[in-house]
């Protein structure tokens, strides 16, 4: 996938499933790579997004999926969650390996033991550090999660 970079294989993807006639996986692609023509668009300069950027525009996306899979599942419509979940499954395909929880809660409490901070005051310098190191493989909320409990001590 990097070898050619990230944009350039959801294309390839993307006329690879509208050959094969797979609506969902060409459905997905199409949505994602409007959000990433949209974000490349938005603001006053026209610009190629980043690795990193592409990365994390995937990850929002992925994100609206589960958490729409998770209220239509909630809603009683379990027909739209599977939808969503499906759509899921194809993002997550271009998203590196998700930490775990213990590997989350073990680079929050390595940047807390180096900055050599405690209480929730510091949970802002605390991000800044976990951040990059976790780039794309967890959500900001486990990630602030993860790092709440570790300035909780």
């Amino acid at each position: 996938m990097t070898e050619r970079g990230l944009k350039a294989t959801l294309h390839h993807d993307l006329t690879e499933a509208m050959r094969a006639q797979d609506k969902v996986r060409a459905g997905t692609l199409r949505m994602v790579l409007t959000a990433v023509t949209t974000e490349e668009v938005a603001g006053t300069s026209h610009r190629e997004l980043s690795e990193e950027e592409l990365l994390r525009v995937v990850a929002k996306e992925a994100k609206k999926r589960r958490e729409a899979a998770q209220a239509f599942a909630e809603a009683g419509r379990p027909e739209l969650a599977d939808r969503e979940e499906a759509e899921l499954a194809v993002l997550e395909g271009y998203l590196p390996e998700q930490l775990d929880d213990e590997e989350l809660a073990e680079i929050a409490q390595r940047a807390v033991a180096e900055l050599g901070v405690s209480g929730p005051a510091a949970m802002g310098q605390v991000m800044k550090v976990v951040q990059p190191r976790v780039a794309g493989r967890a959500e900001g909320g486990r990630v602030a999660a993860a790092v709440r409990s570790a300035l909780a001590g």
